[in-house]
């Protein structure tokens, strides 16, 4: 395993290079510098979603190009031992590859606004910490965060490095054989494609290692509710924010959508940065159909400083 990388992230992940970003076309530009016009001199909050990580090699779940899904719920996975050991069977393999993921100019551009003072906080519905790992610091990770682990039973919570640990020691060779029958569909939350009935029935699942409870990810999944404290955090950096950016959600989901619906009820405008359709876009002032990760390091590097409270606004020559 290499060194940390810089940021402040507590992933542990291996460094690997970004993909480079694409370059924006003329019509990008053209939008992104009314986005520029409505973004300029006010600070804003930004919501991002999975569209944002699929620089980093992460799949996101409904861009295009997307494999259909259907993830499992909470009440499936802690419904049957069955359903739990195919939970992480699949979710121990995606780790392998997953944990190898690395920000890329889209996060970068995100901790650099933030560094600057342009916005009040940075909402993601990512689970990977890249934001974090990028440098960003004020963030609200609102489905949880895959590089922990939390028992059901007495609220322990371990590093996700650990389980794997665990989960390797318990389970030899299952990754190498997992490997061999090839990766089908991998998502965002670190989920996998596993199909051989025998190698998941072969699965044994590690139980928390202080009272032998129930493990499970530290993300919500599909029919749990997102913490009422991450909520109103959230709902908070919107409500000190002049505007909305979102970047790289479809916004299909109720978890992220209340907050464009929130901006827009306050009159504040909101700008959407996603190809193709989103939830949002009838609330939206601006519609950006350009990769996430380029227009997002187009807008840090354009958007001018805001000047403290109370400084009076120079002029040349004085």
């Amino acid at each position: 395993m290499s060194a940390q990388r810089p940021g402040v992230g507590m992933t542990g992940f291996a460094i690997h290079p970004p993909a480079p970003t694409v370059e924006l076309d003329a019509g990008e530009l053209d939008v992104l510098r009314q986005a520029a016009g409505i973004l300029g001199g006010k600070r804003f909050a930004v919501l991002t979603g999975a569209g944002l990580s699929t620089d980093s090699g992460i799949p996101d779940y409904r861009g295009p190009g997307a494999a259909p899904r259907n993830p499992m719920t909470f009440q499936e996975f802690i419904g049957s031992a069955a359903n739990g050991r195919r939970y992480w069977a699949r979710n121990h393999l995606g780790w392998s590859h997953l944990r190898h993921a690395d920000p890329n100019a889209g996060h970068a551009a995100v901790a650099l606004l933030e560094r600057r003072g342009l916005i009040t906080g940075l909402i993601t519905q990512n689970v990977d910490r890249l934001h974090e790992d990028a440098g960003s610091i004020n963030v609200v990770d609102l489905h949880g965060r895959y590089d922990r682990v939390i028992c059901l039973n007495g609220g322990h919570v371990f590093t996700r490095r650990l389980v794997a640990s665990i989960l390797e020691e318990i389970n030899p060779g299952f990754l190498e054989a997992a490997q061999a029958l090839g990766v089908v569909e991998m998502a965002p939350d670190a989920d996998a494609s596993v199909e051989d009935p025998e190698l998941i029935r072969s699965f044994v699942v590690a139980v928390c290692p202080v009272c032998g409870g129930t493990l499970k990810p530290d993300f919500v999944y599909f029919g749990e509710n997102v913490p009422r404290d991450r909520v109103q955090r959230a709902y908070s950096m919107v409500d000190d924010a002049a505007a909305l950016l979102v970047a790289g959600s479809s916004l299909t989901v109720m978890s992220g959508l209340r907050f464009v619906r929130h901006a827009a009820k306050l009159g504040k405008p909101v700008v959407i940065i996603n190809r193709g359709p989103t939830r949002g876009d009838g609330f939206a002032n601006l519609k950006v159909e350009a990769g996430v990760s380029g227009a997002l390091a187009w807008l840090a590097a354009e958007l001018p400083d805001l000047l403290p409270l109370g400084q009076p606004i120079g002029v040349p020559g004085e």
